[in-house]
């Protein structure tokens, strides 16, 4: 029997990203001359999202899109992508499902090139099955064929859709797996507004509920295919 899956949103769900983010958004808007969201709500709507869905949605003009996009990811590779720790409690969580038998991807916006290097500072990756994310900005992408990517390289891996869950903190994680039938749990440490996680079908409160959360939304998800 194949083992359930969870995917994994990386920023706002595994790793509190949004100070690089934040640094990396304002070096980018600043060199425009544009207008820097004032408040961490502001800057926070960039965690999460593709880069040109974040800077379309600020204003920023679509001809300065890709500039926009160049000086951020040279202040993000200068150092931003690194002040991206997990939040406390994330590891012992990763282990008790993978201890549980549960195959773990990770499942993210952020370009795969990235992804995979800040799992690997942070000890993320040897926690998982997997590190997928999205191609480079010039690529259009969405959370949903993120997810495609992810279950196309898990192969045989990849359970029945209702053993598989999504967990992440943005609308683009509900929408996304929304599109592949797949249920996400949405939770409430992360980048989300109000009402954000509406769709979703249930919100984990905190950290140290995660593994419990997955493990009882997977077997209820079980019991239900199997009558």
């Amino acid at each position: 029997m194949t083992a359930p899956l969870a995917l994994l949103d990386l920023d706002g769900t595994l790793s509190d990203s949004a100070p690089g983010i934040a640094r990396s958004v304002r070096a980018a808007l600043t060199s425009l001359s544009l207008p820097v969201p004032q408040t961490p709500t502001g800057l926070r709507s960039f965690v999460g999202p593709p880069l040109p869905v974040s800077f379309r949605a600020h204003g920023v003009p679509e001809e300065q899109i890709p500039e926009a996009i160049a000086v951020y990811r040279g202040e993000f590779e200068a150092g931003g992508m690194w002040e991206s720790p997990p939040f406390e409690g994330i590891p012992e969580q990763l282990q008790r499902l993978r201890a549980e038998g549960v195959t773990l991807a990770v499942a993210t916006s952020k370009p795969e090139v990235y992804a995979r290097p800040i799992c690997s500072r942070w000890g993320l990756d040897v926690l998982v099955d997997g590190v997928y994310g999205a191609p480079l900005d010039h690529i259009p992408s969405t959370k949903a064929t993120v997810i495609a990517h992810a279950l196309s390289e898990l192969g045989e891996r990849v359970p029945a859709t209702s053993q598989i869950v999504m967990v992440g903190d943005r609308h683009h994680d509900v929408e996304g797996a929304a599109e592949h039938g797949i249920d996400c749990l949405g939770v409430g440490w992360g980048y989300g507004e109000p009402g954000e996680l509406d769709g979703a079908a249930a919100t984990i409160p905190a950290v140290a509920e995660l593994a419990d959360a997955v493990l009882a939304h997977l077997g209820a998800r079980e019991e239900l295919a199997a009558r």
